[in-house]
């Protein structure tokens, strides 16, 4: 459990966060998270089409993981706590890790209507890892399409 605390504190992928669409069919929705006291924190506008699922139903599964080979990661389920953003460093901290800074137009923009954030807290219940680096260590990336 200790090496998927360290994982989830330090890669810098997306968060792929599901949930429940009114429909019934799953929502995947990539997002900026940070990993702090057991849970994934991440951020959204109080208005917008996620947080409105998630106050319907709570529940999530969620994966950690490269798009491109080695291919490994963390996934799993559990619940959600949302909460107002309030005076929380997490939006300040999410910008300083996926774009290495704070000052750019949509920091600046997202930093300009921080009181209409929300803090998705994501409790995990369940976690699974695995790890094809070993059996993939001479795959190498596809080149990106044009």
């Amino acid at each position: 459990m200790e090496d998927t605390q360290k994982y989830l504190r330090d890669a810098a992928f997306p968060l792929r966060l599901a949930c429940t669409g009114n429909d019934g069919y799953p929502r995947v929705v990539a997002v900026w998270y940070a990993f702090r006291d057991d849970a994934l924190l991440c951020v959204s506008h109080r208005d917008s089409a996620l947080v409105k699922l998630l106050q319907r139903d709570p529940r999530v599964g969620f994966e950690v993981s490269p798009n491109a080979p080695p291919y490994h990661g963390t996934r799993g389920q559990g619940q959600v706590i949302l909460e107002p953003l309030g005076d929380s460093d997490v939006l300040e901290v999410l910008l300083e890790r996926y774009l290495g800074q704070q000052e750019s137009s949509v920091g600046n923009w997202l930093l300009s209507r921080k009181a209409e954030e929300m803090l998705i807290r994501v409790l995990p219940e369940r976690v699974f890892t695995w790890d094809y680096r070993e059996r993939m260590a001479d795959v190498k990336a596809a080149p990106a399409p044009q």
